[in-house]
């Protein structure tokens, strides 16, 4: 969804899990900038945040010995929600996944009604008119995320250099593009990502015209998105064997006519 945009940073995407991790890697082994925190300093902050903000139940089922204590947990990052969404761009329905940090209340009883996710992000304080424009740049990711996976509700805290909490915002997902917009130097179009996603989107599924392991790259500084095969049949180890014989099995029931009563 951010490609039009991502001319504001460079951008590598190819659906490879070993460029993925050496990436991964090669960003936590860069010295910092002289006096700056570590990327793994930041990202101990990040899961601070969440391990102070989120409790594993109600406030009233809660004791008050774990909500006076929260400042003493060891942080940890597996506890964490997934939120499935089916929805669609354009002429193209499709099914999502994706972690979520916490609900606002409780989950709802009917399946019907929606879920009042809440997103946890961190950002360094505002500062000067450079920040504001790195703070409108991350903005775009924490819409997309939130967007697609029927995210309400984001609270970003704000940390000083050193990572102490300065201060909360409190963001409405929908209402961040046209905050953008009004506010900010206007940097990305909400609608512009929701198009261009809806248009490749078909232009993928034309593509993509028969069985086998295809590969989306876009290469570093590059305008241009390609795909292409890189294997003529399997699933490339992203669905196991037995997914694919319950999933063939799921689709041959529903398919196969019923006998006549």
């Amino acid at each position: 969804m951010a490609t039009p945009f991502d001319n504001l940073a460079s951008r590598f995407i190819e659906e490879d899990h070993e460029f993925k991790l050496e990436s991964h890697r090669g960003q936590h082994s860069e010295p910092s900038k002289l006096g700056a925190p570590s990327q793994d300093l930041m990202t101990y902050w990040g899961y601070k945040f969440e391990t102070l903000s989120l409790m594993p139940n109600q406030w009233a089922d809660t004791t008050r010995e774990y909500i006076e204590g929260r400042e003493e947990l060891v942080v940890r990052n597996y506890a964490q929600y997934c939120s499935l969404v089916r929805t669609g761009f354009g002429k193209t329905k499709i099914i999502i996944g994706g972690e979520v940090d916490g609900l606002w209340d409780s989950k709802p009883e009917s399946k019907d009604e929606p879920v009042n996710w809440v997103e946890l992000k961190t950002s360094a304080e505002i500062e000067n008119a450079r920040d504001m424009l790195k703070y409108e740049r991350k903005l775009l990711k924490f819409w997309i995320q939130s967007f697609l996976l029927g995210v309400p509700k984001i609270i970003v805290g704000f940390r000083s250099k050193h990572g102490i909490l300065q201060r909360l915002e409190d963001l409405e997902t929908k209402n961040i593009p046209s905050m953008v917009m009004k506010n900010g130097k206007g940097t990305w179009d909400g609608n512009t990502c929701i198009n261009f996603t809806a248009n490749f989107l078909e232009w993928l599924k034309s593509t993509i015209s028969s069985e086998g392991v295809w590969k989306i790259r876009r290469k570093e500084r590059s305008s241009e998105i390609e795909v292409f095969k890189v294997e003529q049949c399997g699933h490339g180890d992203i669905l196991s064997e037995e997914f694919v014989t319950w999933r063939n099995r799921d689709v041959k029931s529903i398919s196969s006519p019923k006998p006549p009563i």
